[in-house]
């Protein structure tokens, strides 16, 4: 079993600590270059907060959500103060303090967006020094095998403190099992955080609408191919962007796709409005798709969504 040590900020750790109704939920761990994914985790794993030196100190953690590389004004107003700030000015400010070129008025770059949720900060007292082998020219994090006997019993301390109750871990067994883990919600695999959810899914589409190939932002949504209240999950692999008109048709069952990726249009769509060329003329095609086989949609919510609310043909 994986977990991460990233070294933080410590106005940033304060900030949040000072706020567990924003920090507890889900929280952007940004990065001022917005270029490199994150690879070291995969979702549901472990994720540490440590303080530079002098303090140099585990402050808290959570559990992995995403990485989504974000232009900084869609970073906050996606997360607002759960970036670590009280605001857009100062969020540009602390950017401008970590690049090596200022930020020029205006300019509204890409950050690399690490997403952490059910996030908890520990009291002052129970800080953790950096566990053994944390390099002390560590810029911006570790990984480590928390079954290694040489962190185990530390890594173990610090997922009491995490989970807040004191429960059996078994670090050597796989992490990803089917539903919750060690009967914690909050180790389940793959489940993002509502927002980061939004983000991860923007960046997997390359901010284009998967069926019409619309890149205008402010009217791409992540869209559930099975909604949350309905049994969904908020997984990458539940998940297209879509634009905000096609995003409703395909909730109401006038579009689908198939476990092949391929778009259906409902007769209906013509029928009840006599409209839909644009999409008739797209019908059997594969839609854009993320880049990674392990994001693309999965049969299962398809194969849900083509039972359930797809509108196949005209009634009778």
């Amino acid at each position: 079993m994986r977990g991460y040590i990233g070294v933080t900020d410590g106005a940033w750790y304060r900030f949040l600590a000072e706020r567990p109704e924003v920090s507890s939920a889900e929280v952007n761990f940004w990065r001022p270059g917005g270029g490199r994914g994150f690879r070291a985790l995969t979702e549901g794993e472990p994720f540490f907060f440590k303080t530079h030196a002098p303090h140099n100190r585990v402050v808290g953690g959570g559990f992995y959500s995403g990485f989504a590389a974000l232009r900084v004004s869609e970073a906050w107003q996606m997360f607002g103060l759960a970036n670590g700030v009280a605001d857009l000015e100062q969020m540009r400010a602390r950017i401008t303090h970590y690049r090596r070129e200022p930020m020029a008025p205006g300019e509204d770059p890409e950050i690399g967006c690490v997403f952490v949720r059910d996030v908890t900060f520990f009291p002052d007292g129970l800080a953790y020094d950096a566990p053994p082998g944390f390099a002390s020219n560590i810029v911006q994090g570790k990984t480590y095998d928390m079954a290694d006997a040489h962190v185990a019993r530390y890594f173990g301390d610090l997922m009491q403190l995490v989970l807040g109750t004191a429960i059996e871990l078994d670090f050597s067994q796989p992490w990803h099992k089917a539903g919750p883990v060690f009967g914690d919600p909050r180790l389940a695999p793959y489940r993002l955080g509502q927002q980061s959810f939004k983000a991860v899914v923007l960046d997997a589409y390359h901010g284009h609408c998967a069926i019409t190939g619309n890149k205008i932002r402010p009217v791409l949504q992540a869209a559930h191919i099975r909604p949350v209240f309905d049994g969904g999950e908020n997984r990458l692999d539940n998940g297209l962007l879509l634009r905000s008109d096609v995003h409703t048709m395909f909730d109401r069952g006038y579009l689908a796709i198939d476990s092949s990726h391929r778009l259906r249009v409902s007769p209906l769509l013509r029928s009840e409005f006599g409209n839909g060329d644009q999409f008739y003329a797209k019908a059997g095609e594969v839609i854009q798709l993320p880049d990674r086989k392990i994001d693309r949609p999965h049969r299962d919510f398809l194969q849900w969504h083509m039972d359930t609310v797809f509108k196949a043909s005209l009634p009778r």
